[in-house]
């Protein structure tokens, strides 16, 4: 028999995209085998539980091979032909913008979308529905941390050097992330740091098993990371660790930023944090007495209403000791979705235009119009943002196309979420596996995934790779450019809309061309010889960009800028009815809304549903034991799931995962409260009370002392 041969291709998870290989047909009764990619630099051929078991999802018992439409009757979802299915969205588009207007038409995105489908989804919307009223869930994910960068430093990207810097920096602070189960083979970096003698300080109000590697570890209370930034750069200035020479050669607005750190004292910020001062000197002395530097924050000082500013306050501690634009230094940010960095760039974020291009920006309406050869005045303006749109599901928006997406569990106050969704006069989904979003539409499309389709990703350190398709896709699913070319057509678009991703993406190039994520050097060629290639890069004769920043930053004079910020309360702040700190997050057998990984065994035997993580003291004061099942209950609902009972956390907090639905769903419970500039939801700070399940209203209420 002839040897089979691999398909080299990455993950369909989270941002690190690890490289992996496929080999088709010698997997039982799997279509695909996973086998290492050891050449892969990012992962070196390591992969978490759930990189190994992603194609139990390619199998026909647990995904969807047929369009689904809604029974008028009955009101079941049955069967249909594409033919039918592709009908009925389109009437149900063209029919609620003849009654409603365009902007009565919406489209919600994901970040694990292809760089080739984000930007045909924005370009559909944009010119064929003509719609204002598009974003996606990468909004919830690290969108405070862009907006930090774009005011710092004139850019966002993730981060501004390569992952293999990492280990070879004097000391890094990893603020509200742990990768030790986000992200598990880069937690070899910090392992790898600590071995090359570098100092590790982690700041969460967990001691979870990143923390636990840590040389240092801050337990801040969950909503106070900025006073805790700025409690460091109060030291910074008070210990005369700044670096002058760097603050006057390459920011500016140094003397805005110092006044509001130093109205911050170190008392004052124990009182606020719980981070004790000889903890706070501590760190400053880590950080400062290493030779170089970089903070890298996650969703635990991003997801909340004050998120950019938290991330601003970081960014000017790294700006004042000089720890920012040089080697081995900086801020980044921790990516989260797989495609959370390119799905950002090229036009499904609501004021976005391809290539980080500005939707309001005339010039980059005019360049990306003459692309698409439209009149630049024919594009829509910005529009609402993600939560927003959902928000105004059944009112101004009445009807829904969403892709690559479960909001229904994944965004905040999600029983409000549903109601709006169930509201809607129209919903059609396209996903691969019927989430708990899709089971609400009025048409489901199944789409291919990952290891049926080729298409480009960009990683969380800006680097474009290439997934190559390994097998061919059951004969009801279609990729979702094959949906957008066939509602293109049926809504009177016959071009423009090619279902060839390398097609599509030769037009990405043109468009981002000479914009601030410039791909117009990049092809497949290049990525597939290159293992990825950094963006910007110009032409083909550019190298790309591994490292961001070392002679300027992307700001008109080149000069970095410091945003003076103050410490403010979390939007939801505790009392006596809710005395409890709820915080969320991840567990390393599941991902995101869970629509996926919930269907695979192997991850449901690790993770099989929600808990509340609370401390024995929090445990012991509402009469709660281990595995019994606990309420929690906040102003916008309540969830049930069994205690975990461990010291590791805070005793005035508790955590949930956010992975699951129905009675565990964390997100029942968080607040939709927006940070002003990024539109961020505080999922990470909401107050709540505990009471043992059963028991509502009549058993004892958690009180945080």
């Amino acid at each position: 028999m002839p040897e089979v041969t691999t398909v080299p291709t990455h993950c369909p998870y989270c941002a690190l995209q690890c490289g992996m290989n496929l080999r088709p047909g010698a997997a039982g009764d799997l279509p695909v085998e996973v086998v290492d990619r050891p050449d892969f630099p990012v992962n070196r051929g390591a992969l978490c539980g759930k990189g190994r078991t992603a194609p139990a999802v390619l199998s026909s018992r647990v995904r969807l091979t047929e369009p689904l439409v809604r029974c008028p009757d009955t009101g079941a979802l049955v069967p249909a032909t594409w033919e039918e299915a592709l009908a009925a969205v389109a009437d149900g588009l063209r029919r609620t913008r003849a009654g409603h207007g365009a902007d009565a038409v919406g489209v919600f995105g994901g970040g694990g979308l292809t760089n080739e489908k984000a930007y045909t989804l924005g370009k559909f919307a944009r010119l064929v529905l003509a719609t204002s009223q598009i974003d996606y869930n990468g909004r919830f994910c690290m969108s405070s941390a862009a907006a930090a960068h774009q005011r710092a430093f004139g850019l966002d990207r993730g981060l501004p050097f390569p992952l293999e810097d990492i280990p070879r920096t004097g000391c890094v602070i990893l603020v509200g992330s742990n990768l030790a189960e986000t992200m598990p083979p880069a937690l070899r970096y910090l392992t790898e740091l600590k071995e090359n003698g570098g100092k590790l300080i982690v700041v969460d109000p967990r001691r979870t098993r990143t923390a636990e590697q840590a040389d240092l570890h801050l337990a801040p209370r969950p909503g106070t990371d900025l006073a805790l930034a700025l409690g460091m750069l109060h030291l910074v200035v008070a210990e005369g660790r700044v670096d002058e020479e760097f603050v006057a050669a390459r920011t500016a607005g140094w003397e805005a930023a110092r006044a509001g750190a130093m109205s911050h004292w170190p008392e004052q910020v124990e009182r606020i944090t719980g981070v004790a001062v000889p903890h706070l000197r501590a760190a400053v002395r880590m950080f400062c007495d290493a030779g170089s530097g970089m903070v890298l924050t996650a969703r635990g000082p991003e997801q909340q209403s004050k998120g950019t500013d938290t991330v601003g306050a970081w960014i000017n501690l790294c700006l004042a000791t000089g720890r920012a634009g040089r080697p081995l230094s900086g801020y980044g940010c921790l990516t989260g979705q797989g495609n959370g960095q390119g799905g950002r760039e090229h036009g499904q974020k609501a004021d976005q235009l391809p290539g980080y291009r500005k939707l309001d920006d005339p010039a980059a309406r005019e360049h990306v119009a003459g692309v698409w050869g439209v009149d630049p005045a024919t594009l829509p303006g910005p529009g609402r943002s993600a939560y927003e749109l959902l928000d105004a599901l059944g009112g101004e928006v009445r009807a829904l196309l969403l892709m690559g997406s479960n909001p229904v569990v994944s965004a905040p106050n999600a029983a409000h979420v549903e109601e709006r969704l169930r509201s809607l006069d129209f919903l059609a989904v396209a996903d691969v596996v019927l989430s708990e979003t899709a089971a609400l539409a009025d048409v489901v499309l199944p789409v291919t995934q990952w290891a049926e389709e080729t298409g480009t990703t960009t990683n969380l350190e800006g680097r474009v790779l290439l997934r190559r398709r390994a097998l061919t896709p059951p004969p009801g699913v279609r990729s979702d450019l094959e949906v957008l070319h066939g509602l293109a057509e049926l809504l009177g678009w016959e071009k423009g809309f090619p279902t060839d991703p390398e097609e599509v993406f030769e037009e990405l190039r043109r468009a981002s061309a000479g914009g601030p994520a410039d791909y117009a050097g990049i092809s497949y060629r290049r990525i597939e010889q290159e293992q990825g290639v950094f963006w910007p890069c110009a032409d083909e004769s550019d190298a790309g960009t591994p490292r961001l920043f070392l002679d300027r930053f992307a700001t008109p004079d080149g000069r970095a800028r410091f945003v003076p910020v103050v410490h403010r309360a979390a939007a939801e702040e505790t009392d006596a009815e809710y005395p409890v700190v709820l915080t969320t997050g991840r567990v390393v057998a599941q991902y995101q809304s869970g629509a996926q990984t919930r269907r695979v065994a192997e991850l449901n035997a690790a993770a099989p549903g929600a808990f509340v993580e609370l401390h024995p003291r929090l445990a012991e004061r509402i009469g709660v034991t281990e595995g019994r099942p606990v309420a929690v209950v906040s102003r916008r609902g309540r969830a049930v799931a069994p205690a975990r009972i461990t010291a590791a956390i805070r005793p005035d907090t508790v955590f949930m995962p956010f992975h699951w639905p129905g009675e565990g769903r964390a997100n029942t419970l968080t607040s939709a409260v927006l940070d002003p500039v990024s539109k961020m939801p505080e999922f990470k700070v909401c107050a709540v009370r505990l009471e043992p399940a059963g028991e509502e209203g009549t058993g004892p209420a958690a009180t945080s002392g």
